[in-house]
């Protein structure tokens, strides 16, 4: 199947990079993503004054809010994984988002791409349990009881590997059927503007699908971090 016409897939042919792009389009748009929010980011912090301008007012406000909820799911524990969440919640916001823009996709629509944000969290959330709890973490896939860990150890090892399954299927998912039908409107009666109301849809359930990544991470984090009973 042909790619769409994508506007940094074009760029990059005409730089010579037209095969890379072609092949992996949903790399190339991640690589943006990650640039831009890295230049946004340095932007926005590079002259921090008491009188903040628009751009510091904003980023101000949203890193606020999104460490006064991450201190209600995990406390003053998960302050040093703010930047994880925080980078997490923009990165998957922004890729989202840009399923909605012509001659553009959501990197986020790519299964490897989703994937790769579980095995982080999921990642993030056992190396965390073994740095606080050492040998002593093996406890959380036992069980309330010695009696039942036989039993318990392979549920748990079994439901934690299926995080990564749920967490990189629902996001994919998700989006990949809220571009296809985009898509699809669009042929059908773009001139009309009938894909105006799913793209409206696609607002809500872009920023909702940042927010429940986000969420299960944080509280996939707070898990490890707490003793096992």
């Amino acid at each position: 199947m042909e790619h769409p016409v994508m506007l940094l897939v074009w760029i990059l042919e005409k730089l010579g990079f037209g095969h890379f792009a072609h092949e992996y389009p949903h790399l190339v748009y991640s690589w943006f993503f990650a640039l831009v929010l890295i230049v946004v980011g340095r932007l926005a912090t590079r002259n921090v004054t008491m009188i903040p301008g628009k751009l510091q007012n904003v980023f101000e406000a949203i890193v606020e809010g999104l460490g006064n909820f991450q201190d209600s799911i995990m406390g003053r524990r998960g302050r040093p994984f703010f930047p994880l969440v925080c980078t997490m919640f923009f990165f998957v916001f922004c890729c989202n988002f840009n399923g909605l823009v012509p001659g553009s996709l959501s990197p986020t629509s790519n299964l490897n791409t989703t994937l790769a944000m579980a095995l982080i969290i999921v990642g993030t959330t056992h190396l965390t349990g073994i740095r606080m709890h050492g040998f002593h973490y093996i406890k959380h896939f036992m069980g309330p009881s010695p009696i039942l860990a036989p039993l318990m150890m392979p549920v748990e090892i079994i439901s934690h590997t299926a995080r990564i399954l749920s967490l990189s299927l629902r996001l994919f998912g998700n989006i990949m059927g809220e571009d296809l039908v985009v898509a699809i409107l669009f042929m059908l009666g773009g001139q009309y503007f009938l894909p105006l109301p799913m793209m409206f849809l696609g607002l809500f359930t872009g920023f909702l699908q940042a927010f429940i990544i986000t969420l299960l991470g944080m509280v996939y984090i707070t898990e490890a971090l707490e003793p096992a009973h």
